[in-house]
């Protein structure tokens, strides 16, 4: 195994996204840290996540080798770059230094335990995904919108402090708003996911009632997503002027969704805009904190 194909295997750019979520806890949560406590609770965090992250990306194409043979065969696994063996020792290694950092980072600026049993929990549910929740449609989906949010509990906790309740606001406005894509690509995937036996809602109670529920899910991440502006928020003007952007856009989608007679394009239209939307969201949250 090559460095390089280990880096690739970790998918680093997912990683790093889902990082942002750590920095904008941590900053949105810093009232009162001495700054050199606020750079090494930043680097810390983001190294956590990012192994871990990354440890789940290993575990999920350790479970996916038959499928990426035919629909992934350029990932490393499939194309021989890493066996079998190695990914799954690849897999215990980065979960073990992402975890071993939660638990440097707990001794080293004595703020308790809670960060390690995060760090433990996402490492459990990356594996969790990859063994069983794919397949299991929905279930995998609530999984997948968990792992991506929960780095914004784990930075809040990093500041040694209680978790506001916009912060909170902030994972479940992300928390639903990809929960609802989740759905909505298992619209889109429909035959597919057939073909491979998951159980997505789209497939459980039809694709009208799926999207129904992902529409339920869009209008709850709205509501989470206006809820911060009524909270002691470090800038709520600015949170408010940048919110309004994933705000009119996540609307729109809604709108989308509510058209008769969808079709696989317009799934994968609404996938890509409530996919803009959480990411507007997370511009939003951060520039909170300034």
């Amino acid at each position: 195994m090559k460095f390089k194909d280990a880096i690739e295997i970790l998918r680093p750019v997912n990683d790093l996204m889902g990082s942002l979520t750590v920095i904008i806890a941590i900053l949105n949560t810093r009232a009162g840290i001495d700054p050199l406590k606020l750079i090494l609770n930043i680097i810390l965090g983001v190294i956590t996540y990012f192994f871990i992250a990354g440890s789940g990306m290993v575990i999920n194409d350790y479970y996916d080798i038959e499928i990426d043979k035919i629909n992934r065969p350029e990932r490393p696994i499939p194309r021989g770059a890493i066996t079998l063996k190695q990914a799954k020792y690849l897999w215990i290694i980065t979960s073990l230094i992402g975890i071993s950092i939660a638990i440097l980072h707990s001794f080293l600026f004595n703020i308790g335990y809670f960060n390690i049993i995060i760090a433990v929990f996402f490492a459990f549910m990356g594996w969790l995904y990859a063994a069983w929740g794919k397949k299991s449609g929905f279930i995998g989906n609530i999984i997948v919108s968990i792992s991506f949010s929960i780095g914004l509990i784990y930075g809040a906790v990093l500041n040694n402090s209680l978790i506001p309740s916009y912060i909170y606001y902030f994972f479940l406005t992300s928390f639903f708003l990809l929960l609802s894509r989740e759905v909505i690509k298992g619209c889109e995937d429909i035959e597919g996911d057939k073909s491979q036996g998951v159980k997505t809602l789209a497939i459980q109670i039809g694709i009208k009632k799926a999207t129904i529920f992902s529409l339920i899910f869009a209008l709850l991440a709205i509501i989470f997503f206006i809820l911060p502006c009524f909270t002691n928020i470090l800038n709520p003007l600015l949170f408010l002027i940048s919110m309004a952007f994933g705000l009119v856009l996540t609307l729109y989608t809604i709108l989308l969704m509510l058209k008769r007679n969808l079709i696989r394009k317009d799934f994968k239209k609404v996938s890509l805009l409530l996919k803009i939307s959480m990411f507007l969201g997370l511009i939003a949250f951060l520039l909170a904190s300034f």
